[in-house]
């Protein structure tokens, strides 16, 4: 492609002049919003690349983004559906090719990381490592009969660690897209360099994952997803803006510690899977929810009660995600909000994850649900956002109350808690200055 002899033949003071001189404004724009800053951190991170890499011909520029759930509240597990959205928190990369068959990537805050691309087999040494996420991405793709080979990349992130917004996951898209970029002329599609990094997490990783947060910073947008079948799922793009709302899409960062939740998490995918196995099926997606309900009082003795309310969380959950795909699709916001305040409802009520029941007296998460919805006064939208037990809230506030909001919730939380995003039109990234 026309852009390939145009990135090799360009030095590290052509890029940065291209930066400066506005060539990639248009895209900034698209993906951030906030031009001015946005030069600033690539141009940074260009001048970091250089100090580890020195000066090279050959430079790319890749952005991968986190993601925001919409809806679909911990359903992606039983193999329901999800909405959700890529954000303008990214990771990008500066990235040139090398020869020398080696991955090298230097993460801002860490040490680098070195892969053999000769050598992709599975190091049980690596797991809970980068590096192992950097391997299993390539060999996803040596798998898939797609070429590999070395680079040198430096990286920087703004995804807010803990938060919900799958820093994991926008590390692994961002490496899928580096080696569909520079090795298979960017030919592979969203959902599959998903998948690869769903490989990676899971198999090499070892964390097992579903597939949506991959889905949503591969593929960008608002992101329909039904995972009936997770090896073929249906995916949807819904292009609508936001900002014709005219409310503002946030996050609140409650400060609560993930350290001793693993449980809490496992506890979920362990009951909502006894009441499946209670109605003869492996996920509930499978079962019959009428079958639930006529079953309902035997299958509480044998699975008991939490078990319960977090089934009827996920049916509930799982054909309001239809409500709010088609209310997007249609620009129908005030619909939208509603069936949001009613998923953030059910997860306070039925699946009962915004604080872990081990440790009763940190309850952060209700906090902010409660000053939020005190503050709003039956406008806007709110509901815990992610995994739960402890992090974050996602809100929708009417930009004229934004400010008000902000003071007051970072009054509790702490400056900088509150922080604005906006669902980007594009997933996996490679910027060309066009």
């Amino acid at each position: 492609m026309w852009f390939s002899a145009f990135f090799d033949n360009m030095n590290i003071s052509e890029l940065k002049q291209n930066i400066q001189n506005g060539k990639f404004d248009k895209e900034f724009t698209m993906l951030y919003g906030d031009v001015v800053v946005a030069k600033e951190r690539y141009i940074e991170a260009v001048d970091e690349f250089v100090n580890l890499y020195g000066d090279r011909n050959n430079i790319r520029l890749f952005s991968a983004p986190g993601r925001t759930e919409v809806g679909g509240n911990h359903t992606d597990h039983q193999h329901g559906r999800v909405l959700a959205g890529s954000v303008n928190l990214d990771i990008i990369a500066v990235v040139a090719q090398n020869d020398d068959n080696i991955v090298r990537i230097k993460s801002k805050g860490y040490n680098m990381d070195e892969v053999d691309v000769s050598d992709l087999d599975k190091k049980e040494t690596e797991q809970g490592r980068a590096r192992s996420l950097i391997r299993g991405v390539m060999a996803a793709f040596k798998n898939g009969g797609y070429n590999v080979g070395g680079f040198d990349a430096y990286t920087t992130s703004n995804v807010l660690k803990g938060s919900g917004l799958s820093s994991s996951a926008a590390f692994e898209v961002l490496v899928s897209n580096v080696v569909n970029g520079l090795y298979n002329d960017a030919k592979v599609d969203a959902v599959t360099m998903a998948k690869y990094s769903q490989f990676a997490e899971c198999e090499y990783f070892g964390k097992p994952c579903g597939l949506l947060d991959q889905m949503a910073s591969s593929v960008g947008g608002f992101t329909y997803a039904d995972f009936c079948d997770p090896q073929n799922p249906i995916v949807d793009k819904i292009s609508i803006d936001l900002n014709e709302s005219d409310h503002t899409l946030c996050v609140v960062d409650t400060g609560g510690n993930h350290a001793n939740l693993t449980q809490d998490y496992a506890d979920i995918t362990l009951e909502c899977r006894a009441v499946s196995n209670a109605l003869g099926v492996e996920f509930l997606r499978d079962a019959s929810m009428d079958d639930f309900y006529k079953n309902y009082a035997q299958i509480r003795q044998q699975c008991g009660d939490r078990a319960m309310l977090r089934a009827m969380h996920f049916f509930n959950e799982n054909e309001r995600v239809l409500t709010q795909k088609s209310a997007l699709r249609r620009g129908d916001f005030n619909t939208f909000f509603v069936t949001v305040k009613r998923s953030g409802e059910s997860s306070y009520d039925l699946l009962q994850n915004v604080y872990s029941p081990s440790n009763p007296r940190e309850q952060a998460i209700s906090v902010a649900l409660a000053l939020t919805k005190q503050f709003l006064n039956g406008r806007g939208a709110y509901r815990v956002h992610g995994g739960g037990f402890a992090g974050t809230i996602q809100c929708y506030i009417p930009n004229k109350m934004f400010d008000d909001y902000k003071q007051m919730i970072e009054s509790v939380f702490g400056e900088g808690s509150c922080v604005k995003l906006f669902v980007r039109a594009v997933g996996g990234y490679e910027l060309k200055g066009e």
